[in-house]
């Protein structure tokens, strides 16, 4: 099993732990700044009602990316994250 697996099952673990679902969830994803990268973040949750906030680094080389967003389940959370790293290059999930 590689360390993406095992994090995401930890991950599981915790939210189920942790949250009486369904809840809403903080993602938190940096991405190098660049409008089309941001949007196909955005673009992930978008008709979710997810209440997004995007905010540059001092030297604006990357951008971080806030999403607030009703989720059912941990897997829907993590089935998310997973969309997010697969489909944005260079993304650092938080």
């Amino acid at each position: 099993m590689d360390n993406s697996e095992e994090f995401y099952k930890k991950l599981k673990t915790q939210l189920a732990d942790t949250a009486l679902w369904p809840t809403a969830y903080l993602y938190k994803f940096i991405v190098p700044t660049d409008s089309t990268k941001i949007a196909q973040v955005e673009a992930i949750f978008d008709n979710l009602g997810a209440v997004i906030s995007t905010k540059q680094s001092k030297n604006g080389k990357y951008t971080s990316v806030s999403i607030n967003v009703r989720m059912k389940n941990p897997d829907q959370v993590i089935l998310k994250y997973k969309e997010v790293a697969s489909k944005v290059e260079g993304v650092i999930s938080l």
